[in-house]
């Protein structure tokens, strides 16, 4: 068997590079619609809320084996904190839409001006 010519290769990859190119050129995600971002924000907002309750509740739980009865405190505690979590994803969600949306319109003007 021969060995490879670089040549060949080397035009080889530069067509591929080229074709690449157009391919993710003319591929543009299409933005968030309103029901996606909503339930994104409900998805980030309910999913801490479960994860800081279930997190208190186990924790009084466990505490309620060992006789400590602080039944209703760690639950509270918790789902307050898992708000706080909820909230804090939501606007870091936010802001990511927010700079994903910016980002299309500036690519969109650029491209209107070409």
């Amino acid at each position: 068997m021969t060995a490879p010519d670089p040549d060949r290769l080397t035009e080889l990859g530069k067509r591929l590079d080229e074709l690449q190119t157009r391919r993710t050129a003319g591929h543009k995600p299409a933005p968030p619609s309103q029901s996606g971002i909503a339930f994104r924000f409900a998805t980030e907002m309910v999913a801490a809320l479960i994860v800081g309750g279930g997190l208190g509740w186990g924790i009084d739980w466990l505490f309620g084996h060992f006789g400590f009865h602080t039944r209703p405190a760690f639950l509270i505690l918790f789902f307050v904190l898992g708000a706080a979590a909820g909230i804090r994803n939501v606007t870091r969600a936010a802001a990511e839409i927010n700079a994903e949306m910016a980002r299309a319109q500036a690519e969109a003007r650029s491209d209107e001006e070409k």
